[in-house]
């Protein structure tokens, strides 16, 4: 399975603007620059949309290991705060904040907590990351 996404980008860094597009459309020609990035300009910026990915991954990640072990989930939400930190003469992703909030039935704090960990360490996108990755995983009643 493959899916695809673009950006295009004109000028310099500071002043220069960019688009970025999903092959599905849900995003298309979706305005970024240094002010959605380093700023609170309008538009996006890459460092919000890895945490949109990593959010919806690791929420789908968690339904799925859950039902694996039996449990299903009225409701998971999941925040994720990426930090973009200087590194040298360049930046770098440096964490990854999780934040997942879950109505399950049936299951304990402690059987959640290591299904939680599991699903962050086995979630597509975090495999991907070298950042380091927290979470914070709750059950709500």
């Amino acid at each position: 399975m493959k899916k695809t996404a673009s950006a295009a980008w004109s000028g310099g860094l500071k002043e220069g603007t960019g688009t970025v597009s999903t092959g599905t459309g849900v995003l298309h020609d979706a305005p970024y620059g240094f002010h959605s990035r380093f700023e609170d300009g309008p538009g996006t910026n890459p460092e919000e949309l890895l945490g949109a990915a990593h959010a919806g991954c690791f929420s789908m990640a968690l339904a799925a290991c859950l039902e694996q072990a039996g449990f299903t989930a009225t409701h998971i939400e999941t925040k994720a705060v990426v930090t973009l930190d200087k590194d040298g003469e360049g930046f770098a992703i440096t964490t990854v904040d999780l934040t997942c909030r879950a109505r399950v039935r049936r299951i304990d704090t402690d059987a959640f907590d290591k299904i939680a960990q599991a699903t962050k360490a086995g979630c597509p996108v975090s495999k991907v990351l070298k950042a380091q990755i927290h979470l914070d995983a709750r059950l709500e009643a």
